[in-house]
């Protein structure tokens, strides 16, 4: 008898031909999400089995949150010959339990001597005998007792849902322009669930946001790279870009310059990383930067796709869904970032493209540019020992 993870996959399944492509990928995603705590992966008929497990309950914790799996489940894994023995472990791991249950058993290898409805018979009817508390409902049963026939029988109650989507690294890759506040980390979310690899973009203006804000930002970072498998960084200095834009441009229009500017420098930072997209947290109106006339105004300074995943949410939804992924608490700590310095108080919201190209032509741009790219901090995350 062993005890493991079986980890399961949920639309991998749909890709016909090219499903070993994504497996591989799935697999070697798991593998870096287990390796820091040790753990065997491997992929046999169908399943991805993860074993040597020393914290099982860590183990869970690491790989629900791998993009890709649909769901893990600790289980016990023994001879299928040894029908007896099969059915006694199936009454330890529902001892203790109350409420209806159900058997429910699948046969991968179709030489063994016993079909599926006949193991859920004879399974059930051995846990009925020695549980009295329990009781059968094949229909709404509180627990299901899971039996697996394939090379060896595989037995498990639990299942423990996972994250979802797609592996990371299936998808391309992007950079995402990660703020410290609650919106770009979910945009990241959403977008690395559909496989893709995430590069980050922060903009810094120190003294004017602290040192922890930095730090908040790498710790949003962490949380998403526990997802991600891993995540660079690029801290750029953005203070001198905002002391000129509020010295030479015109008040109402200097969030929006520096909204062009930010996407200038993310889509050099992308190129230099091989990302293929821009992804911000940007929902039309929630901001006066982010009506439809200055989004459009932000997308003419760059050659690449942005992805704006949150685009048609409103503030609750993106609160509950960074609640959901573990961003929310963080986003919350009171540090602020370089797009609260120097608000105007009345910033436009149906600007002119002619007073904005008038507002830059008063700055040095590409040396501005080119001195942040260069005093750009890059950290890789998980730091390696």
């Amino acid at each position: 008898m062993e005890q493991l993870l079986l980890v399961r996959y949920g639309e991998i399944y749909l890709k016909g031909l090219n499903r070993p492509y994504f497996l591989k990928a799935l697999v070697s995603r798991v593998r870096e999400a287990v390796g820091p705590v040790g753990g065997k992966v491997w992929l046999k008929d169908a399943r991805i089995f993860v074993g040597e497990i020393t914290d099982m309950e860590d183990c869970i914790r690491r790989v629900t949150r791998v993009f890709g799996v649909h769901s893990v489940c600790p289980a016990v894994r023994l001879d299928k010959a040894d029908f007896d023995a099969v059915c006694a472990q199936a009454v330890r791991l529902m001892e203790g339990l109350t409420g209806t249950f159900k058997v429910e058993a699948r046969r991968s290898d179709k030489r063994y001597p016993m079909d599926s409805p006949q193991i859920n018979a004879e399974v059930g009817g051995y846990i009925l005998e020695h549980c009295p508390g329990l009781k059968v409902d094949v229909h709404h049963p509180d627990h299901v007792m899971s039996v697996e026939i394939r090379d060896q029988a595989y037995l498990y109650v639990r299942v423990i849902p996972g994250a979802g989507g797609m592996p990371v690294g299936t998808g391309g890759k992007a950079a995402l322009l990660l703020s410290g506040g609650i919106d770009s980390p979910v945009a990241g979310y959403m977008i690395a669930k559909r496989g893709v690899e995430l590069c980050a973009v922060h903009f810094w203006s120190f003294p004017y946001t602290s040192e922890r804000a930095k730090e908040k930002v790498i710790d949003l970072a962490r949380i998403l790279s526990e997802s991600s498998c891993g995540i660079r960084v690029h801290v750029v200095p953005f203070t001198d870009i905002q002391l000129q834009i509020h010295e030479k441009c015109p008040e109402d229009y200097t969030t929006l310059i520096m909204r062009r500017f930010m996407m200038r420098i993310a889509e050099r930072i992308a190129r230099q990383e091989g990302a293929e997209a821009l992804i911000t947290g940007e929902s039309i109106g929630q901001v006066a930067s982010q009506t439809m006339t200055a989004l459009n105004m932000t997308n003419q300074v760059v050659q690449m796709p942005v992805f704006r995943p949150l685009i048609g949410f409103d503030k609750i939804d993106i609160i509950r869904y960074a609640e959901k992924i573990g961003t929310y608490e963080t986003s919350c700590l009171p540090y602020e970032d370089c797009c609260t310095v120097f608000t105007p108080r009345h910033p436009a919201t149906h600007p002119k493209l002619d007073k904005i190209l008038q507002g830059e032509a008063a700055l040095d741009g590409e040396r501005l540019i080119e001195e942040a790219l260069a005093a750009t901090e890059v950290v890789t995350l998980p730091e390696r020992a």
